[in-house]
């Protein structure tokens, strides 16, 4: 089945949806591609057009989740004949941003031919394999888990989708009655199978059976609509979507989670959100126990006020509904069994018990039901964290996933409170989402996925990465997988910066004066909400005056000393209490200068502040490499073409210094150098990559001169 991809602006409260697996991009929309493509069949068009609508609506499907489909005639490439064709959302697509190039393409006769070849449920997974057996020409994108679902149904259009109202009817109880109380003979129950060939043969026959039907309600999965155009097919899905909306609201009691507990009402959002950024590294590091995560928070109400209610505990330990769901957000999440008020110390205390329970518990639940053919256990720890009063803290591989499981949770989480209203929550059980957890496909589509880039998880704030040096270096961090948090004085210089990166679901920008204690907390408080936590801080922010030592005001002394060596050193110091929290290790760098080496004229406060930064190396190496936190710096010179600090009026200092025009101040540098080479903010960028990029993970202390060779600032 489909596979949902992904926004986090300032840690959304809203859910959205997108997929941890590979997604192609599409930038473009619907209308753009099909201005592009005059020549598609009018059913794609109206293919497009419909999922792009039911896509760009939450309440219809999670984003990414949900596939439909058209029958219509192409020409047979070999033959030239006309034959019947099936396009169908492909794997991993989303339907809110679908494009031609997202669809697979079948001939129809040949997909249904393979009902007569199929061997039976238990080898159903087969088939999925023979689906390529079934393309026409090239075929399109990856036909998905659901093909059969869209090509053995006789009808002209199928929409497949994953609403919270209907999956809530889906994982009532008594959902067949339901089912049938709310739409009579208009909509069908079909019992939980698992997606497949067979679930699209049941589906088949349950239309061919019920003529009245215009759907049918999964049991513990979703909805199909079915119709002999493309507006009948959606006016269908959103009649079933609707109609069970409504019958919920009309039907439902009031507190479907029961009272509010006493002592588990939400904080105030100022300080739940403190709370959450002092809990964050510690949950996080307890979610990479066996790998290396990105976070993500959510303090949405619907997450507070379930959090809040005397049946959350209950309804938690059921899991969520929807295979969509617990691909996710795993089998179950892990709750604190803490009141809000609790103190941090105590509540750290009680996660990490619970996260052993977790892991001893999930084991189990593996070891239950394993058999030899599965697939090695993926790992023990929870992907949702909850927090009563405070909020939700989900994982993934990358901010995108962390962020999709949030927010399938909240899905999960409306589904109860729909189930709850008329009925009660009853998911499948155990050993069926086993099956989906640990399915052969699901694992072969992991397989196919891409390798992780170098610095993929890995969270990284840079400082003054407004522009110059900063923003190259935030520019290579970003490039080689993490996540950056855009630090500068300007925020709206570091505000492009996160934009150019990409955004949210991999950079967010904050405003920060490195003088300042309470901003600097602040900027790491915004890293652990976006993102969980920090694991790479590079010391970039800098300013320079030149002056000959007898115009150098205490001024000018101060105030390069302020930014440089004590914003340095309180960048460090935070870096190091939120890098010791998570236990995961970590990389401080130092963007220092050769003048913390070489003696240069005019220049003191400058120089002597570099050689503070140069020795902080030192110091924080030795103090901080028993929590495998390693403390190196680089040594640049010269940097003039795209240097904030040369732009600012360094470059004419300098230039007036050695008797040369401020336009070839960096070729003058690069001719004293001993390769002859201009050095540029991307050369600097390359050497702080290479000292955090792994290949270099036994190095600590070390100053790494990137000045095209000046012999003069060469250590000793």
């Amino acid at each position: 089945m489909p596979r949902p991809v992904p926004e986090v602006p300032e840690v959304p409260d809203v859910p959205e949806v997108p997929d941890e697996s590979a997604v192609p991009e599409v930038p473009e929309s619907a209308q753009a591609s099909q201005t592009t493509q005059p020549t598609q069949p009018p059913e794609v068009a109206a293919l497009l057009a419909r999922s792009n609508r039911l896509g760009s609506d939450p309440r219809n499907t999670n984003y990414a989740g949900g596939n439909t489909s058209a029958k219509g005639a192409g020409i047979d490439p070999v033959t030239g004949r006309d034959t019947e064709l099936l396009w169908v959302k492909g794997s991993g697509g989303d339907l809110g941003t679908l494009t031609p190039s997202g669809l697979a393409v079948l001939r129809l006769d040949r997909l249904r031919a393979l009902a007569d070849v199929y061997p039976g449920v238990d080898r159903e997974d087969e088939m999925v394999a023979a689906f390529d057996h079934c393309l026409h020409g090239r075929g399109g994108a990856a036909p998905s888990i659901d093909t059969a679902m869209h090509g053995l149904v006789d009808a002209p259009h199928v929409d497949h989708l994953h609403p919270d109202s209907g999956i809530a009817l889906a994982c009532a109880a008594d959902g067949e009655k339901l089912t049938a109380d709310c739409f009579g003979d208009r909509v069908v129950w079909v019992p939980w199978r698992r997606p497949g060939f067979q679930l699209g043969l049941d589906i088949a026959a349950v239309k061919a059976a019920n003529p009245r039907a215009v759907g049918c309600v999964l049991g513990g999965h979703g909805i199909t609509a079915w119709g002999a155009t493309a507006e009948e097919c959606e006016e269908r899905s959103l009649f079933i979507i609707r109609t069970a909306g409504e019958y919920l609201a009309r039907r439902g009691r009031p507190e479907p989670f029961g009272p509010v507990r006493e002592g588990y009402t939400p904080l105030p959002r100022a300080e739940r959100r403190a709370r959450a950024a002092a809990l964050a590294p510690v949950i996080r590091g307890l979610a990479s126990a066996d790998r290396p995560q990105v976070g993500h928070f959510s303090d949405a109400d619907t997450v507070l006020d379930f959090l809040s209610r005397t049946a959350h505990p209950r309804l938690a330990a059921l899991g969520t509904s929807c295979p969509d769901h617990f691909l996710r957000t795993k089998v179950r999440p892990l709750v604190l069994d803490l009141p809000p008020a609790a103190p941090v110390d105590e509540v750290t205390v009680r996660l990490r018990e619970l996260h052993a329970a977790y892991r001893e518990e999930y084991r189990a639940y593996y070891e239950r039901y394993a058999t030899p053919a599965s697939p090695a256990m993926r790992g023990a720890d929870p992907a949702i964290v909850l927090v009563p009063g405070v909020g939700m803290f989900s994982f993934g591989k990358d901010k995108q996933t962390a962020r999709v499981a949030g927010e399938f949770y909240l899905n999960a989480v409306q589904v109860m409170r729909g189930a709850e209203a008329v009925s009660t929550y009853a998911p499948i059980g155990e050993a069926e989402k086993f099956r989906i957890e640990y399915w052969e496909l699901e694992e072969a589509k992991l397989r196919r996925m891409p390798a992780p880039k170098p610095l993929a998880t890995r969270v990284a704030l840079v400082t003054g990465a407004g522009s110059g040096i900063g923003r190259a270096i935030a520019r290579r961090l970003a490039a080689e997988g993490a996540c950056v948090v855009v630090a500068d004085r300007d925020g709206a210089g570091a505000a492009r910066v996160a934009d150019e990166l990409g955004g949210p679901d991999h950079a967010v920008a904050v405003t920060v004066d490195v003088t300042s204690e309470a901003q600097i907390t602040a900027a790491f408080d915004r890293a652990a909400l976006a993102f969980g936590g920090v694991d790479l801080v590079v010391n970039n922010a800098g300013i320079s005056l030149s002056r000959p030592l007898l115009e150098t005001t205490a001024d000018d002394w101060d105030r390069q000393h302020s930014i440089m060596a004590r914003g340095s050193f309180l960048v460090s110091r935070e870096a190091a209490r939120m890098m010791t929290a998570q236990g995961l290790g970590g990389d401080i760098v130092y963007v220092v200068s050769k003048n913390a080496i070489f003696a240069g004229p005019r220049n003191i406060a400058y120089s002597a502040t570099k050689a503070d930064q140069a020795h902080q190396v030192r110091l924080l190496a030795a103090e901080l490499g028993e929590h495998s936190i390693r403390v190196n710096g680089v040594n640049p010179d010269g940097v003039v073409r795209g240097s904030g600090i040369f732009a600012g009026g360094w470059g004419a200092e300098r230039a007036a210094v050695y008797g040369v025009e401020e336009e070839k101040l960096g070729e003058f540098y690069a001719q004293r150098t001993l390769l002859k080479r201009e050095v540029l903010p991307e050369h600097v960028a390359n050497a702080v990559y290479a000292l955090t990029g792994g290949d270099l993970s036994h190095t600590t202390g070390l100053l790494v001169p990137v000045d095209a060779g000046v012999a003069a600032a060469f250590l000793r």
